[in-house]
């Protein structure tokens, strides 16, 4: 079911199942989607990794994703578009900006269980409910089930990924995040991050630590590695473009530093994908 607005905001809730299941690889510009697996054993390729979901696994995805079917049973699916909520305009409410979406270099995936769960059907009902009632106050409350939505996903993956209790300590992770989502192909060390964020280099690699997490470095790498591996799979671009693009003056330190990550050269791993 759609809602489709005057302003062209759009949101689509879906029970994709085999028959139907083209929808998930629909594209469509400045959306997001999340994926709530409802049964059985699902199989995607996201940017080039298979992935295995199964019952109560939620992921979340960008139109940057590419997405491919290998098995579907039954997904829960939940599209918008930036007309009808922009998260990071309203990152006061939500506070997903750098942690579900536009910043984690891995697949953001959650898994809900307990009093969670319960908290999710009962959204989902009430989205389904709200989607058929065609009256002025409809996108008002198509609004507030996602915000209640993304602020319930928030809190399992804070949860999940032991973020810290300290709200000004979870800020810092997060903006670090969106920044390197922003900034990755031009800033390449944590001192350059920091001066972004007015912290200290030690302020932040000390708050990443105590969560247990990836260096900030990491994060930076890993998310260059992301951009290089989807543009050597999905793009036409030659390696020497490819390095320039994530911030690469020379094609030999692009190619030392994609073999260190992914064991083979860069030209090697755009061959096999081919």
């Amino acid at each position: 079911m759609k809602y489709l607005g005057n302003a062209y905001e759009y949101l689509r809730l879906e029970t994709v199942e085999p028959e139907n299941s083209e929808i998930l690889i629909e594209p469509m510009e400045k959306s997001l989607t999340i994926l709530w697996f409802e049964s059985g054993v699902n199989e995607l390729i996201i940017d080039g990794e298979e992935r295995t979901f199964v019952k109560n696994d939620m992921v979340f995805l960008t139109e940057f994703h590419n997405v491919k079917i290998k098995r579907i049973e039954k997904v829960r699916f939940l599209r918008f578009n930036q007309a009808f909520y922009c998260v990071q305009d309203n990152d006061i409410e939500v506070a997903c900006k750098g942690m579900l979406f536009f910043g984690a270099s891995e697949l953001p995936v959650i898994k809900i269980s307990g009093d969670f769960l319960e908290k999710f059907e009962t959204i989902w009902k009430m989205f389904n409910l709200e989607i058929h009632d065609d009256d002025h106050l409809q996108l008002n409350m198509l609004q507030m089930m996602l915000r209640r939505y993304l602020i319930l996903c928030t809190r399992v993956y804070k949860k999940q990924e032991h973020y810290p209790d300290k709200k000004v300590e979870s800020d810092v992770v997060r903006d670090f995040n969106f920044l390197v989502e922003n900034y990755f192909k031009t800033k390449h060390s944590l001192a350059e991050y920091a001066k972004l964020m007015n912290k200290s280099s030690k302020t932040i690699s000390n708050i990443f630590s105590r969560i247990g997490s990836k260096t900030p470095l990491q994060y930076i790498q890993d998310r260059k590695m992301l951009e290089a591996r989807r543009l050597l799979q999905y793009s036409k671009k030659q390696v020497q473009e490819i390095a320039y693009e994530i911030g690469y003056n020379d094609i030999q330190t692009f190619s030392r530093f994609f073999k260190n990550n992914e064991g083979i050269s860069p030209s090697k791993f755009k061959e096999v994908h081919l």
